[in-house]
C-alpha cells in the first residue's frame, strides 16, 4: 500500500468573489464553481457524512453554477426554502408558487453550512444508510424525500456527477480542469491529482491515507475510513485532527463523545454499516459484548442488537452465535 495525501484539511475559504457575488456580467463556468467549492463540500462530507459529489453537484444545478438570482442576491445555492423554524433572512422568488419564500444568507459559505444540517432532518435519515460512495442512491433518494419536485433531478445530478467525475472527491481523489481555451468549456475535462512517484493507475479504497495533522487513516475491507487510536486520545482531539465533528464520530462509533480511547483501539470516521462485508455469522467469546462485535466487523450496535433480539449493552456468553445480517425470513 502506498500513500498519498487527501484532500488539504484545513478550510480554503471560497474567495471574496463567491462570497459576495461576482461582478455584473460576469458569469461562473461549472468547472470554476467546483473549483471554489469542491473544498468546502468535502469539508461538509467529513463533518456530516454527505458525499461531497451530491453536495455539488446540487450547488450547481441549483444555482446555476453559482450564476441564478438567489444564489447572486441571496447566497442561496440549494434552492432551500423557508420553513416554520427558519429565523434567518429571507427572499422571494416565483417558483412553484408566485413568491416563494426563499431562506437568504450573509454569504455563500453559510449556505452550505445549511445545506448539510437541513440534511439532518428525519425525513432524509435513510440517504445516511446509504454507502458513501453511492452517489445514485442519494440522487434518487433525495428526489424520493421529497427535496425537489421535477421528476428529473436524480439523472440531472447523476449526469453531473459523471461529467465532471464528482465521484472521485468522495474517495479522497481531487479534481481539477485543463485551463479553458478558445473552444467551448463544454469540452473541458476533469484530470486526477496523482500522487508524486506513484505508478498509473486506479486508487483503491484499501490504499492508506495520510493526513496533514500525521493521522493515518485506513479503510476497514475496503469500506469504512477508520484511524487508529494513540495513547491520550479522545474524540476531541481526534476531530480536531481530522477537522470533524467530535460527537458526529462519537455516534459513528456508538460510543459517548466524552469517551476516554484506548491507544491501539479502532476508531471509525464514517458511518458504520448495516451488515458486515466478509461473514454472516460471529461465535461469541468469552467477556466479548455486542459492541465488541460491532466494532470488529464494522456494523452498526444497533442492527445487530435487532438482528438478533438483543440489548445494545449485552454482554455475551462464550459459543454464542451471533447474527452480523439481516436474517432471512
Amino acid at each position: 500500500m502506498f500513500k498519498t495525501r487527501l484532500l488539504p484539511l484545513f478550510l480554503v475559504l471560497a474567495p471574496a468573489l463567491c462570497a459576495q457575488g461576482q461582478p455584473p456580467g460576469q458569469r461562473f463556468t461549472p468547472e470554476e464553481y467546483i473549483g471554489e467549492w469542491k473544498e468546502v463540500a468535502v469539508k461538509k462530507m467529513r463533518e456530516h457524512g454527505i458525499p461531497a459529489s451530491i453536495t455539488l453537484a446540487q450547488g450547481l444545478l441549483e444555482s446555476g453554477n453559482g450564476n441564478s438570482e438567489l444564489a447572486r442576491k441571496s447566497n442561496n445555492h440549494f434552492g432551500i426554502k423557508c420553513t416554520p423554524d427558519w429565523t434567518g433572512g429571507r427572499s422571494y422568488h416565483d417558483d412553484d408558487k408566485k413568491d416563494d419564500c426563499f431562506r437568504k444568507y450573509k454569504d455563500a459559505a453559510q449556505s452550505y453550512e445549511d445545506h448539510a444540517k437541513f440534511l439532518q432532518k428525519p425525513r432524509y435519515a435513510a440517504l445516511f444508510e446509504l454507502k458513501p460512495t453511492d452517489y445514485e442512491g442519494w440522487a434518487k433518494g433525495l428526489k424520493k424525500a421529497g427535496y425537489a419536485t421535477d421528476p428529473n433531478y436524480p439523472s440531472k445530478l447523476i449526469a453531473l456527477i459523471e461529467r465532471y467525475e464528482l465521484d472521485k472527491l468522495d474517495k479522497g481523489i481531487d479534481v481539477a480542469y485543463m485551463p479553458r481555451s478558445t473552444s467551448s468549456a463544454s469540452t473541458n475535462k476533469p484530470t486526477t491529482t496523482k500522487p508524486s512517484g506513484r505508478k498509473p493507475g486506479r486508487r483503491s479504497e484499501s490504499d492508506v491515507i495520510t493526513w496533514s495533522a500525521g493521522r493515518t487513516v485506513e479503510s476497514f475491507e475496503g469500506r469504512i475510513k477508520y484511524v487508529t487510536a494513540k495513547e491520550g486520545d479522545d474524540f476531541r482531539k481526534l476531530a480536531q485532527d481530522l477537522e470533524m465533528t467530535h460527537g458526529m464520530i462519537a455516534r459513528w462509533n456508538d460510543m459517548d463523545k466524552n469517551a476516554k480511547l484506548e491507544a491501539g483501539q479502532r476508531i471509525y470516521i464514517q458511518p458504520k454499516r448495516n451488515a458486515a462485508k466478509s461473514q454472516d455469522e460471529h461465535v461469541a467469546v468469552a467477556g466479548e459484548s455486542l459492541w465488541d462485535v460491532s466494532q470488529h466487523y464494522g456494523v452498526k450496535l444497533g442492527r445487530l442488537a435487532k438482528y438478533n433480539a438483543l440489548s445494545e449493552d449485552a454482554r455475551l456468553s462464550a459459543g454464542q452465535r451471533i447474527a452480523l445480517k439481516k436474517p432471512r425470513r
